[in-house]
């Protein structure tokens, strides 16, 4: 690692990969507050009361991966799975599901809905089960060691198992032309940024192949570069074709 050239107050870069390891991150702890107060602070609705529109993207994302993967018999497990909405859509697509969430509020929602989700943080998880595919969505920015996270998952994929990471992105609107707001929202327990790219460096030392990124929205009115000044439909286009938006998904099977 070594100091960012533009931010090193702010950042550390990996000199192989390009990932930025955020110098004032702090861990915290993920009490219920988060699914009451915090969610509701940001987003004007408690987690449970948003549950219509997180089912929504659930499907999505299931659309997404229901190309690359086949849904009977595979068994689908997800890192930080809140309430279980994924897990829930995921097991009508016909995936075996399972999960973990850091939440007891959350755990036990799952549980209730029938839900096999387990009440553990990720790194003290013990299980020798393999997975066809491991999803985590806005969770690994918030671990300090990645190389132990992204370790840990090649442990629990099967061979051509696959992973389905949504996280923000450092190659996107906000960072890329207005670094100023960047830093002044970027929240204080995300310990890494990563772009595509730089995820496809991580990949590639794991013997994966990514087969699918996009942004997961798009914001032009946040670009305050020439982009913003496209018509949309261009915008969206270009932002596909080189994955540029704040927030990323990313898919990668194992060779």
């Amino acid at each position: 690692m070594k100091r960012h050239s533009k931010y090193p107050e702010f950042y550390q870069e990996c000199e192989w990969t390009g990932a930025c390891y955020y110098i004032p991150a702090k861990a915290r702890d993920y009490s219920e507050s988060y699914f009451l107060e915090e969610y509701k602070a940001q987003y004007n609705k408690t987690y449970f009361q948003d549950e219509e529109n997180l089912r929504r993207l659930a499907k999505s994302r299931l659309e997404i991966l229901s190309k690359y993967v086949k849904r009977e018999e595979s068994k689908l497990f997800e890192i930080g799975c809140a309430a279980g909405y994924f897990l829930d859509e995921a097991k009508k697509f016909g995936y075996k599901v399972s999960g973990l969430e850091v939440s007891q509020i959350a755990t036990d929602y799952a549980c209730k809905n029938e839900l096999d989700v387990k009440c553990c943080s990720f790194l003290d998880y013990k299980s020798d089960e393999k997975h066809d595919i491991i999803c985590a969505f806005y969770v690994i920015e918030h671990f300090e060691n990645q190389e132990e996270v992204f370790y840990k998952i090649l442990s629990m994929l099967k061979e051509k198992g696959c992973l389905f990471l949504s996280l923000p992105s450092i190659y996107g609107p906000t960072f890329t032309t207005n670094p100023e707001e960047w830093f002044k929202t970027h929240p204080k327990d995300h310990f890494m940024d990563y772009s595509h790219k730089s995820l496809k460096k991580v990949f590639k030392k794991l013997n994966m192949d990514v087969v699918y990124n996009r942004p997961v929205s798009y914001h032009p009115y946040r670009d305050k570069g020439w982009r913003g000044n496209l018509p949309l439909y261009i915008y969206e286009k270009l932002a596909n074709w080189t994955c540029y938006g704040d927030t990323i998904q990313i898919l990668a099977k194992r060779k």
